[in-house]
């Protein structure tokens, strides 16, 4: 590209947008590129701060920064996600979908550590809509050479480091666990609280057995809902190590493997997570703190296994860092540091 005199520009070929901001009213391009200047232009250009600007030269071994950024999309772009108009050299990936944004950190870095281009995006591992910004990219100079890009193509190579994993038609069975609750002597204020947690998602509830805290009822329970469909089952309170909570155990005595059983967060330290079959159906047991805490461990790993994702035992303890949820009195979860 070549500097000139906006005076001396008409006819020539903008290679970059011409931004005008007004405070309050728009910040959008008033000329993009590849557009032929004209007399006319003059006055508009000046008036946005515009007395030299850069016109088009060929080069065949540099990139416009609009025809970089698409390299960057296509090095970013997974299922169930599309780009944004082109601005200034910058391109966003928007949702297609409701699901869990996965990200691929490692290749995320190794690009952005190329220099002269980013890309900038949300927390992986968390839930987005349908419509969501999910990350943009740009490189930072009008022009940029062709072999950085494909620096840029060969850091990136392989499956994308975004993708999108949609939720599914989850059928889900409830073990509520207690004597106090099952003789009657307190309300099952519980499950009223997983209902609301699963009514963000596609579910059918096919289940919901109240037990006392005998092992082998709370075992026979798990069997019957695995009878009837169930393919999510959530299993509620005897969490804790009094001698009278037994859902672990009743958990493992159904053959279900056993992933976790205690996690670094709080509130949710003695979640358990485990799988039963071939299939690998959920089957978790849930501490007493997601009955009366805004947010726990339940809200990180809920729309994951929504979503159909299997986890290991090392995705709990990442979960470690950005663990402690503050109890904010008001929450913006998950706007916030919680899970991150």
């Amino acid at each position: 590209m070549k500097l000139v005199k906006t005076e001396d520009a008409v006819g020539q070929v903008l290679c970059h947008d011409i931004t005008q901001i007004i405070k309050g009213v728009t910040k959008d391009a008033v000329f993009r590129k590849g557009h032929i200047i004209t007399e006319e232009d003059i006055p508009v250009l000046l008036s946005v701060g515009k007395e030299n600007i850069y016109i088009w030269e060929n080069n065949e071994n540099m990139l416009h920064e609009n025809d970089a950024a698409l390299i960057l999309y296509e090095i970013c772009k997974g299922e169930h996600m599309g780009p944004s108009e082109i601005k200034e050299g910058k391109i966003e990936l928007i949702a297609e979908c409701d699901g869990v944004l996965k990200v691929d950190s490692e290749k995320l870095h190794r690009v952005n550590s190329l220099g002269e281009m980013m890309i900038a995006s949300r927390h992986g591992n968390f839930p987005v809509k349908k419509g969501d910004k999910i990350a943009g990219t740009r490189v930072i100079p009008l022009i940029i050479e062709k072999e950085k890009m494909e620096r840029a193509k060969e850091a990136g190579a392989g499956e994308p480091i975004f993708r999108i994993l949609p939720y599914q038609k989850k059928k889900v069975g409830i073990v509520t666990t207690g004597s106090e609750v099952y003789k009657g002597r307190i309300e099952d204020t519980f499950t009223p609280v997983i209902l609301d947690k699963l009514s963000e998602f596609d579910t059918t509830l096919v289940g919901h057995e109240i037990c006392s805290d005998d092992h082998e009822m709370i075992t026979a329970a798990i069997r019957k809902l695995l009878d009837q469909g169930a393919d999510f089952i959530l299993c509620t309170g005897g969490m804790s190590v009094d001698p009278d909570d037994r859902t672990p155990l009743a958990i493992k005595n159904t053959g279900a493997e056993i992933i976790t059983y205690g996690a670094p967060v709080l509130p949710g330290a003695m979640f358990l997570l485990s799988y039963y079959g071939d299939t690998k159906i959920p089957v978790i047991g849930l501490p007493g703190c997601v009955m009366y805490a805004k947010r726990t461990i339940f809200d990180l790993v809920l729309p994951r296994l929504m979503a159909g994702e299997v986890l290991c035992k090392d995705d709990i303890d990442r979960l470690g860092e950005g663990g402690l949820c503050l109890s904010c009195k008001v929450c913006t979860f998950p706007n916030c540091g919680f899970g991150k």
